[in-house]
C-alpha cells in the first residue's frame, strides 16, 4: 500500500497534467479576436522541425506609394494553404482567428490562424484625369 506522501505527489502530478491539458484546450479553442486582413502574400512556406505548419506574411497596402504594413500568419489546414498558393501575386482577403498565450510554437509561429482566403476584386474604377473629372474632354483632331 503506497504511503500518504506518494499519494499526495501522484495527486499533485495529476492535477498539474489536467491543468496543462486544460490550458492547451482553452488557448486552441477559445479565440481572442477574429477578422479579416487584405493584402498581397509576400512569403508563404511550410516550416517546422517536428510540427509542420504553413507560415506566411502579407503586405497590407492602403494606397499606392505608401509603406506597407506586414501581417504575419499561420495556416494549419492544407486545403487553405493550397488556396493561398493559387492566389499568389493577387490581392487576397484572409479570414483569421487570433489565439493568445499558446504555450508552444508547435501549433504555429504566430497567434493569427487563417481559416479562409478569397481573392479581392476591385470594383471601383480608377481615378479620372482632371479634365475628364471636370467634363472637359476634348475630341481628337
Amino acid at each position: 500500500m503506497p504511503s500518504k506522501a506518494l499519494r499526495v505527489i501522484a495527486l499533485i502530478l495529476i492535477v498539474l497534467v489536467l491543468l496543462a491539458v486544460g490550458w492547451f484546450w482553452l488557448t486552441l479553442h477559445w479565440n481572442y479576436s477574429e477578422g479579416e486582413r487584405a493584402g498581397y502574400v509576400q512569403k508563404f512556406s511550410r516550416k517546422g522541425w517536428l510540427c509542420k505548419s504553413w507560415e506566411g506574411e502579407i503586405a497590407m497596402v492602403t494606397m499606392p506609394g505608401a509603406i506597407p504594413e506586414k501581417f504575419d500568419f499561420t495556416v494549419l489546414d492544407d486545403s487553405v494553404a493550397q488556396r493561398i498558393n493559387l492566389f499568389a501575386g493577387k490581392r487576397v482577403v484572409l479570414s483569421y482567428r487570433q489565439h493568445k498565450f499558446i504555450p508552444t510554437s508547435c501549433f504555429g509561429e504566430t497567434e493569427y490562424f487563417i481559416e479562409g482566403v478569397r481573392e479581392m476584386v476591385d470594383t471601383q474604377p480608377g481615378p479620372l484625369a482632371p479634365s475628364a473629372a471636370q467634363g472637359q474632354l476634348k475630341e481628337p483632331r
